[in-house]
């Protein structure tokens, strides 16, 4: 989420904590880059990209390539994708405060911050006065999955013109602590912060799981359904995996570390094999805070390894403050500070922080029934959990990123093997720890020969066990400190790994890698990087005529083919989908996809393929293209990993000779298989992405339009950047609001054909 930022404070969307020796793709480079003569004097000046003639698998270098793996088992055959080719025009690039979509397609306003999920709750008026927002939808809209309604609201595969949207509720449009905007005059910035702003602000996180219906050709939301429901960071959770009853999980809240409060900053999501949806803890370690004294009154012990690691050193402001609202519990948690006398920790909150940044598992059908925070996959800045292709008698796999800067790709392997029986269980979370509480966690190591390894994080891996940058106790203690873990084996540090999703066509793997403002030739500092062979990029755009955004702005798409033993393979070849950049940027160094008017974008983030169409839909969070277009979302049917070729940019080194980095690319897109399908308002981040499973309605999230105004403009309308969607015609006053909007083609035909 890009937005303006109190420097005072602390950027928390974009974490840089990895402070370990482990390579970037510029160290694994190194000795393979001085045998082609590493300073190659003789390009003098300029910056040169040469194009290979060979695919991936054949790179043609002076070096021996790894032969690829040999294929996996197939896995039963996926449904035909019911779009080969996209048949809409694409739509331009636009500045203007609407959402745009193709000629013969509609975009509806569906569900709005604040929108009453029961009878009994008043409509929103949207002017700061309103409350009860654990029964209204909640901010900043994010991730989404469809499940599915029979006529007579039983769960259905099939349905298409019922169903229930769960969604995540990431965060709030922030100014110096306070939600200005549910604010009646922009709320109070000091601290101590008032109970009535602080209480708001936190019911406006979490998930929404709404019904909705389409009666005719028109969707609407269901304000007095029976499934609608909320989990908000006091709602009580489960947790689930190794952590549970594990001393890092003992809180004053649940001395036995079986359950916790909340789930925050939720951003990507996924759909189960069996029917549930999960949800990723993203950008959560800014919301607690710690007295500046803490390391010495917790004896500098371990704890405060950890707590460095995952961003919280001593005396880190909190996001909100809403630690210091009362001494209620239910603030007092965000305070991690070690206060009490005990030696467990059960007098106090020193282990909350250990209790956020995981998958949470949820079944949307069934609001009774506690949400479970799975432990064994691991925690960090989660963003979504993309599920492969199950095969009856196989693992499960799950795919995942750490949304930091230098932050690593994860894969979690069940136990369990699959059975076709749980496609459709009675009992969807107890399928659920069938498959997600027992497996092996592993963290990815990507080559400069287009390879790679999954390495296995566990006390079985002597770098793990012996690791002496922290001393592990258990598996627990790995899942909880997974990023440790990660520094113990070499993992490869990657550019803020965003969503990730399956292809369902060949069940290959893309992560959007949305940019990395690090990237230099000539690094200096420990923030600072060197291209590399997946990250390859280091220019400078100009935005606006003045501002200069520098390393890799534009970010870029890399997807994987795991090797043999399909869900349970340890090795995986890659290569780069696509980069992103300015069609009007040099096509030897940034625009190495050769992207189009119709095709270029900026900072992909969400990603996520219809299990129904095979469409690929790109989404942007992005500010380095925003002085000529809004964010936007692209519709991109993808090839395979190695359809393209090798490239090597050499690029000219300040004190003379140059850098050359080979990269893998590939084939370049074209009007056919990807093209922009919709820009939204201004100052928005587009994200989340759903289908009905006959591909006629397509459901996508609008967040935080606006969010460029300021806090002191808040009570004036003509000084919003954004007055959407109430300039749609879509809800009461003036004030912007992030909302689910749903996509029709006016044929009735299916999106994208």
């Amino acid at each position: 989420m890009n937005k303006p930022v109190d420097h005072a404070l602390i950027d928390f969307n974009d974490e840089d904590s990895n402070r370990s020796a482990n390579p970037h793709f510029a160290q694994v480079l190194d000795a393979r880059l001085s045998r082609r003569s590493l300073l190659r004097g003789g390009f003098g000046g300029a910056t040169t990209a040469v194009l290979g003639t060979s695919l991936l698998a054949a790179c043609g270098s002076d070096d021996p390539v790894a032969p690829p793996p040999a294929p996996a088992p197939l896995p039963a055959p996926a449904p035909s994708p019911i779009v080969t080719r996209l048949g809409f025009g694409a739509v331009g690039k636009s500045l203007a405060d609407v959402v745009t979509v193709p000629a013969g397609y509609t975009a509806t306003i569906l569900y709005a911050l604040g929108d009453p999920l029961r009878a009994a709750t008043p409509a929103y008026k949207n002017d700061g006065t309103d409350a009860d927002f654990e029964n209204r939808a909640g901010d900043h809209h994010d991730g989404m999955e469809w499940f599915g309604l029979s006529s007579t609201g039983t769960p259905s595969l099939t349905a298409a013109d019922r169903g229930l949207l769960a969604m995540n509720h990431e965060a709030t449009t922030d100014e110096t602590r306070a939600s200005f905007f549910i604010h009646p005059t922009g709320g109070t910035a000091t601290l101590p912060r008032p109970v009535d702003e602080t209480d708001k602000e936190m019911a406006l996180h979490g998930i929404s799981v709404v019904e909705i219906k389409k009666t005719g050709s028109a969707w609407a939301y269901v304000a007095d359904s029976a499934f609608n429901f909320r989990i908000v960071p006091t709602t009580e959770i489960d947790i689930g995996g190794p952590l549970r009853g594990n001393a890092l999980a003992i809180t004053k809240y649940s001395p036995t570390g079986t359950v916790t409060r909340g789930t925050i900053n939720n951003c990507g999501t996924g759909k189960t094999p069996w029917g549930s949806f999960v949800t990723g803890e993203e950008n959560w370690s800014g919301y607690f805070f710690r007295v500046a004294t803490d390391n010495t009154v917790r004896g500098n012990d371990k704890s405060v390894t950890s707590l460095n690691r995952y961003g919280r050193a001593q005396g880190a402001a909190s996001r909100h403050g809403w630690e210091t609202a009362s001494a209620d519990d239910r603030h007092v948690r965000f305070n991690i500070s070690r206060s009490g006398v005990s030696v467990d920790g059960s007098d106090d909150y020193r282990h909350e922080m250990n209790l956020q940044g995981y998958i949470v598992e949820i079944d949307p059908y069934t609001k009774a029934k506690k949400a479970v925070k799975r432990s064994a996959l691991g925690r960090f800045a989660h963003e979504s959990a993309a599920f492969g292709t199950p095969v009856v008698g196989q693992p499960i796999a799950v795919y995942m990123g750490d949304d930091s800067r230098n932050e690593y790709i994860y894969k979690f392997v069940s136990t369990a093997v699959w059975s076709a029986a749980d496609a459709t269980p009675t009992d969807r979370l107890a399928t659920g720890a069938k498959y997600l509480d027992q497996g092996k966690l592993f963290v990815a190591k990507f080559n400069a020969d287009g390879s790679g390894q999954w390495v296995e994080l566990s006390m079985t891996n002597p770098a793990v066990r012996d690791y002496t940058g922290y001393t592990f106790a258990d598996q627990a203690d790995i899942c909880v400190n997974a990023r440790l873990a990660g520094d113990a084996v070499g993992a490869t540090k990657m550019d803020r790994p965003e969503w990730c999703s399956v292809n369902p066509k060949n069940g290959e793997v893309y992560f959007a890698l949305t940019n990395n403002s690090n990237r230099r030739v000539d690094p200096s500092g420990s923030s600072q990087l060197a291209p590399d062979s997946a990250n390859p990029r280091a220019y400078s755009d100009i935005r606006g005529g003045s501002s200069t955004n520098s390393g890799n702005p534009n970010g870029h798409i890399l997807r994987l083919k795991e090797g043999s033993g399909g869900s349970s393979a340890t090795a995986f070849t890659w290569d780069i989908y696509v980069f992103a950049a300015e069609t009007s940027a040099a096509t030897g160094t940034v625009n190495l996809s050769n992207l189009t008017g119709d095709q270029d974008m900026s900072s992909p983030d969400g990603l996520a393929f219809s299990p129904t169409t095979g469409i690929c839909w790109i989404q942007t969070d992005d500010g380095a293209y925003t002085d000529v277009t809004n964010c936007m979302m692209l519709a991109a049917i993808p090839g395979q990993v190695g359809d393209g070729a090798k490239r090597t940019l050499s690029y000219a080194r300040s004190g003379g000779g140059t850098l050359t980095v080979d990269t893998y690319v590939g084939a370049a897109p074209t009007a056919d298989n990807l093209k922009r399908f919709l820009v939204g308002p201004k100052d928005c981040e587009i994200t989340g992405i759903a289908d009905t499973p006959d591909g006629k309605a397509l459901f996508v999230n609008i967040q935080h339009p606006g969010e460029g105004t300021r806090m002191a403009d808040v009570t004036d309308p003509t000084k919003y950047t954004s007055q959407w969607p109430s300039n749609a015609g879509y809800g009461a006053g003036k004030r912007p609001r992030s909302a689910t909007i749903v996509i029709t083609k006016n044929d009735g035909g299916v999106i994208g054909s």
